[in-house]
């Protein structure tokens, strides 16, 4: 079961969850898919591309179980990243958990995570 990581806006996730759909962020619906990382991968999105962004949560999903809509295509430095063509049901969610901003705008990671 690979588990892959999306960085949602709290009040967004609160919302797709009551409607049973998340569109992704502002810039997953500019760029045609929701935006996710590996555990590998997900603190140098954050730190890339949400530095400072208060009121994110780390969404993870078992890849295994959004189909063919998931798609691993080359990013940063050719790095596969995994994209949702689609949007997300909610339900399929293992955890939502608040990142936390440190002092220096980075945020905190849960300790388990890979």
């Amino acid at each position: 079961m690979p588990i892959i990581y999306h960085l949602a806006d709290a009040a967004a996730w609160a919302a797709a969850r009551m409607a049973g759909s998340y569109q992704g962020t502002a810039d997953d619906r500019r760029d045609g898919f929701i935006h996710f990382s590996t555990a590998g991968q997900v603190r140098e999105s954050a730190a890339r591309h949400r530095r400072g962004v208060a009121g994110l949560l780390l969404v993870a999903v078992d890849a295994d179980r959004l189909g063919a809509a998931l798609k691993w295509e080359p990013a940063r430095g050719g790095q596969l990243f995994p994209h949702l063509h689609a949007p997300l049901d909610p339900a399929l969610a293992i955890s939502a958990v608040p990142l936390p901003l440190g002092a220096d705008g980075l945020h905190v990671f849960p300790d388990d995570l890979p």
